[in-house]
Formats: C-alpha cells, structure tokens, sequence
C-alpha cells in the first residue's frame, strides 16, 4: 500500500507514525527525524527503515537495496526496530530506544 493510498503525503510525522503503528504497518524513509522521534515517543511500533548517506538515491536502487536485505532484517522489522541502511552496512536498533 502506497502512502499516497491512505492519504498521509501531506501528513505530519505523528499522523504518519500513528497510521502506521495502527495499521501495522513499516515506516520506509530517509527523513532521519524519524528516528529521534522513535526515541522521544518510547514507542516499540512502527519500525522504520531509514536510507542515510545513500551515493545512490534512486527509489529503484533503495528498493532493490531493501529487498535484497529483507529476510536478514524481516524478524528485527516484526518485533519492532529502526534498521538503518547506509551504502555499506546496515544498523539495526531494537524499540523502543533507551538512552545509555
């Protein structure tokens, strides 16, 4: 389902977040407020998946870069995480986010 499909293109992030989570749904972004959002909330849902310092920004690269990746992060993903994915690594953070 694309946002555009359940109307949150001019969303706030909350709105966003709060669709999600209901829905349960993953969050696919390169916006890295996502992230410290996450950890403001406390939340344990949604997980998103955030595409930082990319060379290649192409939505068809990110997708073929997602999926390629998808069953080593699918388990991280259902049981609620921030899966950062950058050119050469991924970095995979269990919800909700405590501070050290």
């Amino acid at each position: 389902m694309h946002v555009r499909e359940i109307g949150l293109q001019d969303a706030s992030d909350k709105e966003i977040f709060t669709t999600a989570k209901n829905m349960d749904r993953i969050v696919v972004s390169a916006d890295t407020d996502f992230g410290t959002l996450l950890a403001l909330w406390k939340e344990n849902k949604p997980s998103v998946v955030l595409f930082r310092r990319l060379s290649q920004r192409r939505p068809e690269y990110q997708v073929t870069l997602l999926l390629a990746n998808l069953p080593a992060i699918e388990q991280d993903l259902n049981a609620g995480s921030v899966v950062v994915v950058e050119q050469n690594r991924m970095r995979i953070r269990s919800l909700p986010i405590e501070r050290d």
